[in-house]
């Protein structure tokens, strides 16, 4: 089994990568960095570290490769006959790589007959609100004709995910003598979309299809990024480097707590149930967060604030939601302020 991954950084090694390689798919990366396409190509495995407070053990992703992303008709090749696809190039990139995409689906399913098509689905771990359908319009925009965009939209899977692994930004210490490593924090649960998915849905490690998925993408953006960069904000705002400094800090604490189980507390009022796991949900947040070995910092976190602070992002979008569900959010607007106040 083949797997095509757009993007070899933290999400895209460090997580769906791993999880692909250890489900039994051979995993290509596309990649731009030449530098990292060659010593990808010229060991063909690299160590994640999972970190916690009592330190770090590493696991080795074997059999991989990777393709140079300007070698356009290399990544279209290996596309049209790949088994399964993810994009991890980050929300601002995703739009950049949707035309070889198109390319390499439009390829994939013109080369047979339409009968023998082959579906595939496309892993889309990207913080971006509504990404399948967004992935899935500038990948049909990007296709060459009507025939393409038609066998596109009939075979293909846009399927979101909820990406909750954090992955610092990878220090030298992180490295530890190996420029491929990627340390991450030991979760790696990976929600996915069951309603997206063309054909069966696959065997992945780690992988919890789930019907409704507009529950799992809000969980995701208006309780873990919005608390997630409330912290940062706020954490900027009074020096600290680190978000496990900030959140230690007990004012830091109460609000970014406090902004968490107000949307916690308006998506279970929508969705109608899971208001006592929400809660546990967000307590685990809050305790990742403090994970000092990862030594994330602020300034990663709130990196991006204009887009952050954009309609339906993290703090309009939890704003909107609580008010839709009459629940008061004071401490998510503290938050909102802060980020305002980052981005002067």
């Amino acid at each position: 089994m083949r797997a095509a991954i757009y993007g070899a950084g933290n999400i895209g090694r460090g997580f769906i990568g791993m999880l692909l390689a250890e489900s039994g798919y051979d995993v290509t990366f596309v990649e731009a960095d030449q530098k990292l396409v060659e010593m990808l190509n010229e060991s063909g495995r690299y160590p994640v570290r999972t970190l916690n407070e009592e330190g770090g053990s590493d696991i080795w992703v074997e059999g991989v490769s990777a393709i140079c992303a300007s070698d356009t008709d290399a990544v279209v090749a290996y596309l049209a006959t790949a088994d399964i696809a993810a994009t991890a190039v980050g929300a601002r990139a995703l739009e950049r790589v949707a035309p070889l995409i198109a390319e390499g689906l439009s390829l994939r399913y013109t080369a047979t007959e339409q009968g023998a098509v082959s579906p595939i689905n496309i892993l889309i771990c990207e913080n971006l609100p509504d990404a399948g359908k967004t992935l899935a319009k500038w990948v049909s925009d990007a296709a060459p004709g009507s025939r393409e965009r038609s066998l596109i939209a009939e075979n293909t899977g846009f399927v979101e995910t909820s990406i909750g692994r954090m992955t610092p930004v990878q220090s030298d210490e992180m490295k530890d003598g190996n420029p491929l490593r990627i340390s991450a924090e030991p979760y790696s649960a990976l929600p996915v979309d069951a309603d997206a998915f063309k054909g069966p849905i696959p065997d992945i490690k780690g992988m919890e299809p789930h019907g409704d998925f507009s529950y799992y993408t809000k969980r995701k953006l208006y309780i873990h990024n919005m608390g997630h960069a409330t912290c940062a904000y706020l954490g900027l705002g009074k020096g600290y480097r680190y978000i496990s400094e900030a959140i230690r800090d007990e004012g830091i604490r109460y609000i970014v707590e406090g902004a968490m189980k107000e949307s916690a507390e308006a998506l279970s009022m929508i969705y109608g149930s899971g208001r006592e796991e929400l809660m546990r949900h967000v307590d685990d947040l809050i305790s990742r967060f403090g994970n000092r070995a990862l030594g994330d910092t602020c300034e990663r976190v709130g990196v991006d604030v204009t887009r952050k602070l954009g309609p339906s992002e993290r703090f309009e979008g939890a704003v909107a939601m609580c008010r839709e569900a009459g629940v008061e959010c004071p401490n998510i607007e503290e938050g909102m302020a802060a980020a305002r106040r980052a981005a002067v």
